[in-house]
């Protein structure tokens, strides 16, 4: 086959493949919404929420089902695309003209890595925004409450003082149960005073904290003292609102910089940024899934078998399956320690990628 008829070859697949995709994504977004909408209508009746916020929920929540249904769609067009193919006797044209498997799959595979490269911006930036007006619809007009899995902020301020806040009204700007811990700067483990108060506030004109209802106790070798106080001013909280807006941020709510940010500071404060990191990775792991499940998919399709379409399905769904069950298994191992965060994020796909290589060796032979 000459370079020319390759060419109109590749332009063909990569037609049929991103048009199966879309097509794809839109009936498993369709299909989401629905579910998911039969399962929240109780919810939206209960709490009148009007027409159009219901519908504006959906629009903001479109952009998260999009990404976690892309691997699924391109799998579904890289099954159907090829397996449409190899039942209407294309495949054994293609390759009695002499091209090879790994050139027939070089069009696919790029596309795919197009998709994931747009995959790791779109879930990287247009999720995280998207979540968050989704998460504030729901806060709003369903009285649901985030803030009960992430509501203590915990942090160190400075080298001698850690600040834990109960929660954190961002639209009030005013934290709640508040504790400022001060330690010794030759003794870290020794406490040198200590101020628990219902309210911690920020004068945005005077540029400073002042605490509300507290009592501030200062730590002496034999005693104690407790200065008891209705308001007083907090001096040298380094601090400031943005900040612990974003420490009461989901991590769902975050986008690639704000992620990296986050993992800088838990760093620096010296703690454990393990499953912060593990959501950061992910990002790039999930995006590059489109490229592993066409490398997978790729050369079980190329070959006629029974069952036609219903097979390709049956096979997306099985694979699917395997998926997020070697991901949620990771996830675990991971967030229990057992595992790096990078081998924790990219688990799954290592174990396809080494079963799409085995799969593809064998379809050679």
């Amino acid at each position: 086959m000459n370079l020319m008829r390759i060419k109109i070859l590749d332009r063909y697949f990569i037609k049929q493949f991103l048009q199966t995709t879309i097509f794809g994504l839109i009936g498993f977004v369709v299909i989401f919404i629905v579910i998911d909408a039969m399962e929240n209508l109780d919810d939206f009746i209960d709490q009148n929420v009007p027409i159009i916020r219901v519908l504006h929920y959906y629009l903001v929540f479109t952009p998260e089902i999009i990404r976690l249904m892309t691997p699924v769609a391109v799998l579904f067009a890289a099954l159907f695309t090829v397996g449409k193919a190899a039942n209407l006797s294309e495949m054994t044209a293609i390759k009695a003209s002499g091209v090879s498997l790994f050139r027939f799959m070089i069009p696919f595979l790029i596309t795919s890595i197009f998709i994931s490269i747009f995959s790791v911006y779109f879930g990287g930036y247009i999720v995280p925004l998207a979540n968050k007006n989704k998460i504030k619809i729901e806060q709003i007009y369903l009285k649901k409450s985030f803030y009960y899995a992430q509501s203590n902020i915990f942090f160190q301020d400075s080298k001698t003082r850690i600040v834990n806040i109960a929660f954190y009204d961002v639209d009030n700007k005013v934290a709640n149960q508040v504790s400022i811990q001060e330690f010794l700067a030759d003794d870290l483990t020794i406490m040198k005073n200590r101020i628990d108060a219902a309210f911690l506030n920020y004068d945005s004109t005077k540029k400073h904290w002042y605490a509300e209802k507290g009592v501030q106790r200062e730590f002496f070798d034999n005693y104690e003292t407790a200065e008891y106080f209705e308001k007083k001013v907090i001096e040298g909280l380094n601090f400031l609102p943005d900040d612990l807006s974003k420490k009461q941020q989901k991590v769902s709510e975050m986008n690639l910089s704000e992620l990296k940010d986050l993992i800088d500071s838990q760093k620096r404060a010296g703690n454990d940024p393990s499953a912060i990191l593990i959501d950061y990775y992910s990002i790039f792991a999930f995006a590059t899934t489109n490229l592993i499940v066409v490398l997978f998919a790729l050369p079980i399709s190329t070959n006629k078998r029974k069952g036609g379409l219903a097979a390709q399905i049956g096979i997306n769904i099985l694979v699917t399956f395997l998926y997020l069950v070697f991901m949620k298994v990771s996830q675990a191992f991971g967030k229990n320690g057992s595992l790096s965060p990078i081998l924790t994020a990219w688990f799954a796909n290592l174990i396809f990628l080494v079963a799409a290589i085995f799969n593809l060796i064998r379809s050679r032979l």
